[in-house]
């Protein structure tokens, strides 16, 4: 129980190592999802190629030469819950629609907004494993191209190794690994 500054509850609130700045910064709930589908024997991923921001002149003339990959996903809106936030940004970003298998895992980390105010926040995404449904992938609105350049089926076995984020590859890895233990059917035939 809380009894004000000289409690248990407030020592180990001190004594904590979460650093002040932690507390006091901005935060962003999201959440995505890890699409398989198995087409001709092969499990495959649904993944998006987000648009890239306008670019600012480099510093080193280093140039990328492929494609940077992401999950889908996105922040949750007002009162929906973060499994519905992600079936509709996985509809939203690559154009099919998916139902849930399980949670994988909420990932965190601290970024610093690119845009506006330069602000540090502190973000917490929650993944889930989608089994698809239906749909043609990057059937995406005009809208949504703001966003998204394009989203494509990527073989599982190989798309680890083209994500961007090491925080989703650790995500993909973990679908992986479900499906490998638990397996999770084939999709439904419309």
């Amino acid at each position: 129980m809380w009894n004000g500054r000289g409690s248990a509850s407030s020592k180990r609130l001190r004594s904590s190592r979460i650093p002040d700045t932690l507390c006091a910064m901005a935060r962003e709930i999201s959440a995505g999802g890890v699409v398989l589908r198995q087409m001709d024997g092969v499990w495959n991923v649904a993944l998006i190629e987000p648009q890239k921001e306008k670019a600012t002149p480099a510093k080193s003339p280093r140039t990328r030469t492929r494609s940077a990959l992401a999950l889908p996903k996105g922040l949750v809106d007002p009162g929906e819950k973060p499994l519905a936030t992600a079936l509709r940004e996985v509809k939203e970003e690559t154009g099919i629609s998916a139902e849930p298998v399980t949670k994988l895992v909420d990932i965190k980390y601290v970024y610093v907004r690119s845009w506006g105010d330069g602000e540090r926040v502190f973000k917490i995404v929650s993944f889930y494993l989608l089994r698809y449904v239906s749909g043609e992938i990057d059937d995406v609105t005009p809208d949504m191209r703001i966003e998204v350049k394009r989203a494509l089926w990527v073989p599982l076995d190989v798309a680890t190794r083209q994500l961007a984020y090491s925080g989703e590859r650790g995500v993909l890895r973990q679908a992986q690994e479900y499906l490998e233990t638990h397996g999770i059917g084939a999709e439904k035939t419309p």
